[in-house]
């Protein structure tokens, strides 16, 4: 067991942890933030996917003892009131069907538009490549994304 302070959120955070453990079990087991899912354990699926310096990166396979000082945002921490330019897309467009993606899917999407704001579909494709959505509204993502695209120009 180790103990570390992380910066989630814009909080810092105190945690005991053992070195390996993934930073998403960090985030749902010792700080409660469970909007953050787990869905493969590989980085393969997205489910788990949080911003790191505001870069998308894959929570599951990523150890607590890698963060370091790097800024960790969850989509608890995405906006205050769930108004985020992607998450009101998100409802606009009727998105989520299960909704057990959708908080990866919104972290990819706003770390795309952070990083290119107006992304062209080849763009948006390469971005969200490995976000797996089991219902299938990769049509309404790809929408969605370009709405928030909108409302950030």
């Amino acid at each position: 067991m180790a103990s570390y302070t992380i910066n989630v959120n814009g909080q810092q955070r105190q945690v005991d942890a053992d070195p390996d453990t993934p930073l998403l079990w960090v985030l749902r087991d010792h700080l409660d933030l469970v909007g953050t899912k787990f869905g493969c354990g590989i980085a393969q699926c997205g489910a788990c996917t949080v911003h790191l310096n505001g870069t998308a990166v894959r929570s599951c396979s990523l150890p607590v003892s890698n963060i370091g000082e790097s800024q960790i945002t969850t989509i608890e921490g995405l906006s205050e009131k769930g108004d985020h330019p992607v998450q009101t897309a998100w409802l606009e467009h009727d998105v989520a069907q299960c909704g057990y993606c959708q908080a990866g899917q919104i972290m990819s999407a706003a770390s795309l538009l952070s990083q290119n704001p107006t992304p062209s579909d080849k763009d948006i494709e390469g971005a969200m490549n490995g976000n797996i959505c089991r219902c299938g509204t990769y049509l309404r993502i790809r929408a969605a994304i370009k709405t928030a695209s909108e409302k950030l120009s």
